[in-house]
């Protein structure tokens, strides 16, 4: 199991929650801090983060990755075992979606991946609309630089290069490979719609249905009980955990009875 981070994160910030909730189970976890771009984007503590680099370097980053996870000699002796298929698991949280998505389906990666489980993804887009809003916040003479530290900004929106690209089939899915999407209603206005794509080997969920105290959003889907529980149904559907419903307060998922 790969995990990818959203954009300004990395391996370990953005997975506190999931990392021990799929160890606990058995799942061997692997996460990669991908799209870092010296001296450019964000950083903390002096410390560069992921998710900077063009959508297209960082799903090549991925595939190095997953060959080398492929590689490892565990690996290998499980496949001479008979145990796994010689395939990964992907889970990406928005930014890692779509990195995940095109690597899968725009860089033949699909042999690799069994499945790729999706928090908060934007398959179509962020929206055009959208993208107008955040350009007009960003003064003129500004965009440019914004623009080059941070190039995934404008590539999740709307017609951009990355979004033509993966939907450039007809369908953003890769064919073989098996997709959950779980999206929240509350993500930042966002457009949580362009993350519910129908297709085959397709499931999407709506955090909010069948539990109005759902009030994670963009961040909390990421740390919420009730996602995890998501999670490893769509890992595991042949020993479903029951999807607890509580109060899930924003930004830090965590639920209230």
């Amino acid at each position: 199991m790969i995990l990818l981070h959203d954009l300004g994160a990395t391996r370990q910030s953005n997975w506190a929650t999931f990392v021990p909730a799929l160890a606990n189970e058995g799942y061997c976890v692997y996460a990669v801090t991908y799209g870092v771009v010296p001296g450019k984007g964000f950083a903390s503590n002096g410390q560069p983060l992921g998710g900077t680099a063009p959508i297209a370097v960082s799903a090549g980053e991925l595939a190095d990755f997953v060959d080398g996870v492929l590689e490892a000699p565990g690996t290998r002796r499980a496949a001479a075992a008979g145990i796994g298929d010689g395939t990964v698991d992907l889970l990406g949280h928005a930014e890692g979606t779509l990195v995940a998505g095109y690597y899968a389906n725009v860089l033949n990666g699909a042999d690799s991946v069994h499945e790729i489980v999706s928090l908060a993804p934007t398959w179509q887009g962020a929206g055009g609309d959208v993208a107008a809003r955040y350009a007009d916040r960003i003064p003129p003479q500004w965009r440019a630089a914004v623009y080059d530290q941070m190039p995934y900004f404008m590539q999740v929106m709307t017609g951009s290069d990355v979004i033509e690209a993966l939907n450039a089939g007809g369908t953003p899915y890769a064919p073989g490979v098996e997709y959950t999407n779980i999206v929240t209603r509350y993500n930042w206005g966002i457009d949580y719609s362009s993350g519910l794509v129908p297709g085959q080997q397709v499931t999407n969920i709506v955090v909010q249905d069948g539990c109005n105290t759902d009030y994670s959003e963009h961040d909390g889907i990421g740390a919420s009980p009730r996602t995890v529980a998501f999670v490893l149904n769509a890992l595991d559907p042949a020993h479903p955990r029951t999807v607890p419903c509580g109060v899930i307060l924003p930004f830090v998922g965590t639920m209230v009875d």
